[in-house]
């Protein structure tokens, strides 16, 4: 016996020859229509940069310390004031004085607060932590060996000890910086030297003549000064200028003058944190 193969009817065939045993003439199945996909797209890349964050300030973090000599109240608590406080190098000096003040009675400590108060501002456009050993121009002190402990404790990048001289020459004019010499410690040193130098620069760029009484080309290195003295961070004082000069006092009695001072203080501190 033979087998036979006989091919396997697709279902659909197998439907489509029930559909026509009767004679009718077949008809085609329709063809399944075969719609659109919409395929979701990744968004474009968006033509703008993302956001640069803000640089900070060059001397973000940086502290410095301003002193404004004297204070307002002195004059008025002569025995606080008078009192003997250590002042380096085995002296003691007053805690303080009333400071001087021009012919027409401008007086030094008012010119010292607000010219500290502009350099302040300054300093701070460029991210620089300002402080100061005193907070108004009408209190009492501090002592001079307490400004330098607050200094001392702040841990500034530079302390500047902000003046203007009296001497009793009226002819006597111009700018001297000061600190402290022979020094005491590492501090009071080249770094200490890197700020007057950085400081008299700055004083003479923007026109300030020498001074023509007391040091030599705008310097005048001291071993008596108790803030200098007592100092552990660089540290520098400057005078202005003598304010029984009529030039050099019209000039600090009068905001276009202050600012100016406050400008080359302003100059020499950012030239010594190297901007």
């Amino acid at each position: 016996m033979k087998w036979r193969m006989v091919p396997m009817l697709l279902a659909g065939s197998a439907m489509l020859t029930a559909c026509t045993s009767g004679g009718a003439t077949p008809t085609s199945m329709p063809e399944p229509l075969l719609q659109p996909v919409s395929i979701p797209q990744a968004p474009a890349p968006s033509s703008s940069p993302s956001p640069t964050p803000p640089t900070p300030p060059p001397h973000a973090g940086t502290v410095v310390m301003l002193d404004p000599g004297h204070n307002g109240g002195n004059a008025s608590h002569p025995a606080e004031i008078n009192k003997q406080v250590p002042a380096g190098r085995g002296e003691t000096k007053p805690c303080n004085t009333t400071g001087t003040a021009t012919n027409a009675g401008y007086t030094e400590h008012a010119f010292n607060w607000d010219v500290a108060q502009r350099v302040g501002a300054a300093l701070a456009t460029h991210g620089v932590q300002v402080r100061y050993t005193r907070d108004n121009d009408t209190g009492v002190g501090p002592c001079v060996d307490k400004r330098a402990a607050i200094a001392n404790q702040s841990g500034a990048a530079a302390v500047v000890s902000i003046h203007a001289d009296g001497s009793d020459s009226s002819s006597a004019h111009g700018f001297h910086v000061s600190y402290s010499n022979p020094p005491l410690n590492a501090a009071q040193g080249r770094p200490s030297i890197g700020l007057a130098d950085d400081m008299r620069d700055a004083f003479r760029s923007a026109g300030f003549p020498t001074s023509t009484y007391l040091g030599s080309g705008g310097i005048y290195p001291r071993d008596d000064l108790a803030g200098l003295n007592l100092a552990t961070l660089p540290a520098v004082l400057v005078e202005c200028g003598n304010m029984r000069n009529p030039g050099e006092a019209a000039a600090m009695s009068s905001t276009a003058g202050r600012q100016r001072y406050a400008d080359a203080i302003t100059a020499g501190i950012l030239g010594y944190l190297g901007l």
